[in-house]
């Protein structure tokens, strides 16, 4: 069998500007977001993951001018010594802490050839334009700068290495944004990297859990340059991933709003609801405790919706998920939301911005209605990825979020 993983020589800030260099991924916040957290830091890592902050405002995030300012920006790095590369092939134990909770995973490349083999599993689509940026971004730079975020089924071998290995002092240990701290051990001692190989090696699967648009960019480089430079050993044929155990990984809700009630009052609406669901009034914000509940924030006044447990469809791993049920019973037949990917009567709201958001939207007269659902777990994620089926849109919310700039993968 093919290797599904292997060491790597990581591009990385040395210690002492890691705080500097640190920054949220590139796809999790606006150019005006990136533009604010970036200004005063020259070495910022958005000045290579989002470029376009130093071009004027009216500039295309797609120009070949954003490229090239991401390439320079990297190459300056490098350069002034801010960033590194190791010397020997090497894993790295990745952990994170946020609000008490910390996971701990394994940095590494990951094979291209078992991406395009279904052993690493995806479960979103991608888009065209997105995959068209990261494919240029990767080219620009000769590297992958975005780490994809992958799970894998909990294995007693690979924790109780990355448990060893995390007792020594971190390579890097910096607090990133949204008050995540981020801690790095290098593993580069060949015995200790056999280790890892095998445990990770010997992994059915990796799924990936956020950086679709990542993994599929890295393939498309893969393919074009195999004929240039032929090969499994060549670097292309990785992609730069961080993988957790699946139980150790966090899944926050990820809400609903909708700008009107397709012609609805928000009395014959909770009529309509009553047909198919158990209707109760609420005197606090509703956060589902289970799979089939959801909350319904409209005229100021929170209802608990629960669907009865024969109408959901157990046999059917997406028609399962509460995404699909609210799509299915409410968004599309009431409200007339016929694709959530293209309406713009929808927009989402991840869980990290809490309930009161929902509320504030609605509140505002921004939105008519708001929905809150349980979070989409691990296993069910898994379940639609093994069965080679696609999630619906805005599916799952995953925190704490990798940071950009503290592992890159060079190629060649």
């Amino acid at each position: 069998m093919q290797d599904l993983v292997r060491p790597f020589r990581a591009l990385r800030p040395v210690p002492e500007h890691a705080a500097e260099v640190v920054a949220p991924p590139y796809d999790v916040v606006s150019r005006d977001e990136a533009a604010a957290l970036a200004a005063g830091k020259p070495r910022s890592f958005l000045r290579v993951s989002r470029a376009e902050i130093e071009l004027p405002p009216d500039a295309s995030p797609y120009d070949a001018a954003v490229y090239a300012r991401a390439a320079e920006n990297f190459r300056r790095l490098a350069r002034d010594g801010v960033l590194v590369r190791d010397d020997a092939p090497s894993y790295y134990v990745y952990r994170m802490t946020m609000d008490g909770h910390a996971q701990t995973g394994v940095a590494f490349v990951a094979s291209v050839a078992a991406y395009e083999r279904h052993r690493i599993r995806r479960h979103e689509l991608t888009r065209p334009d997105k995959e068209n940026d990261r494919v240029r971004h990767i080219e620009a730079l000769n590297a992958q700068t975005g780490p994809v975020l992958c799970a894998y089924r909990a294995d007693a071998a690979l924790a109780a290495l990355a448990t060893e290995a995390a007792t020594e002092r971190p390579l890097l240990d910096v607090e990133g944004p949204n008050a995540v701290r981020h801690s790095v051990w290098r593993v580069a001692e060949p015995e200790r990297v056999g280790r890892f190989s095998a445990a990770l090696n010997a992994l059915e699967a990796l799924y990936i859990a956020d950086g679709h648009h990542r993994s599929a960019a890295a393939a498309r480089v893969a393919a074009a340059r195999r004929r240039g430079a032929p090969g499994a050993d060549a670097s292309h044929e990785y992609f730069l991933t961080v993988a957790f155990p699946h139980d150790a990984m966090r899944i926050l809700d990820y809400n609903r709003v909708v700008r009107d009630l397709n012609g609805l009052s928000a009395e014959r609406l909770l009529e309509r609801l009553a047909e198919s669901f158990v209707v109760r009034r609420s005197a606090a914000p509703v956060r589902p405790e289970r799979s089939g509940v959801f909350g319904l924030y409209v005229a100021h006044a929170w209802y608990r919706l629960e669907l009865p447990e024969r109408a959901i469809p157990r046999d059917d791993p997406v028609a399962a998920l509460d995404v699909s049920l609210l799509q299915d019973r409410v968004l599309g037949p009431l409200l007339g939301i016929g694709d959530p990917r293209t309406d713009p009567r929808i927009d989402f709201v991840g869980g990290v911005r809490g309930l009161a958001e929902l509320e504030r939207r609605v509140d505002a007269g921004d939105a008519a209605a708001a929905f809150s659902l349980h979070p989409t777990q691990m296993e069910q994620l898994m379940a639609v990825a093994d069965a080679g089926r696609l999630m619906p849109p805005k599916s799952t919310w995953f925190e704490p979020k990798l940071a950009d700039g503290l592992l890159s993968h060079v190629l060649g």
